[in-house]
């Protein structure tokens, strides 16, 4: 962590007092039969900076994860984007909104190559007949295409994008991934637990993966159990407990000990 990082997130943190989040959600509330997932739960992401969510299990992480993503949808509450109510009823629909989630589990097609994998779903295809008739796709454009991307991120661990994801490390199929998300996230990145299974190397490339979105100037929401990580890269962290929001602190106003506690109930923000 370098020592112009706490600067920065101060920075940014007095910023947002002061801006239109970029992603607002107001008095959310999801039940499942009688177990309540979110009870009022108001949350607010800015342009430009990390915000980490943090919680024990149960907390209701995942729960307003899938509510500001589609794949769930509130009982109550409302949400914005840009400053524009938005209803999101599917995943897709918050895609086509210029949100996207990298899952815990990647969802990365291991058979396909780097470039593949990038625009999966997305796929370019060949100009003129042979695209719009026979719909051939455009495989060189791809990968050319993956490149500058990779390279804009800085991902150097990603040499050569005809190699088929099933090859790489852990780390570097979650730089795909995030890569992905970067490259169709024009509004909002959800990172839920990148750096899960990782070894410490890989981790840290992941998080200076996360700085480079923010310094692109692309919003970035970070679940994660690992506080090291979140202390290092988050400019706020929102906490969940029981359903609600407990607190939204920053690395510069609270420790990883006050985090903890406000997680247990041991202690208020």
């Amino acid at each position: 962590m370098t020592l112009s990082a706490p600067t920065q997130s101060a920075s940014n943190a007095a910023a947002a007092e002061t801006r239109t989040p970029i992603l607002q959600a107001k008095r959310l509330v999801k039940t499942f039969g009688r177990v309540v997932g979110l009870d009022g739960v108001s949350l607010e992401l800015y342009r430009g900076e990390v915000l980490a969510i943090i919680g024990d299990n149960g907390a209701g992480k995942s729960t307003l994860i899938k509510c500001l993503t589609g794949a769930e949808i509130p009982d109550e509450g409302e949400l914005y984007l840009e400053g524009q109510r938005v209803n999101f009823k599917r995943p897709q629909d918050a895609r086509g909104a210029g949100i996207e989630t990298v899952y815990q589990n990647l969802a990365v097609s291991p058979a396909l190559d780097v470039a593949a994998n990038l625009y999966l779903g997305r796929e370019i295809r060949k100009a003129g007949v042979l695209g719009s008739l026979f719909r051939i796709v455009d495989t060189k454009g791809m990968r050319q295409k993956a490149r500058a991307e990779l390279s804009e991120l800085g991902i150097t661990t990603l040499q050569d994008v005809t190699v088929p994801v099933e090859n790489l490390s852990g780390g570097q199929r979650q730089a795909v991934a995030v890569a992905r998300a970067a490259a169709f996230g024009s509004k909002v990145v959800v990172l839920d637990e990148p750096t899960a299974a990782l070894g410490v190397r890989e981790s840290n490339q992941v998080l200076e993966l996360v700085k480079r979105l923010r310094d692109r100037g692309i919003p970035v929401i970070l679940i994660s159990h690992n506080m090291p990580n979140v202390f290092e890269v988050a400019d706020r962290i929102h906490i969940q407990r029981l359903g609600k929001r407990a607190a939204t602190i920053t690395p510069q106003s609270h420790s990883m000990t006050d985090a903890v506690a406000i997680m247990t109930g041991a202690q208020r923000a």
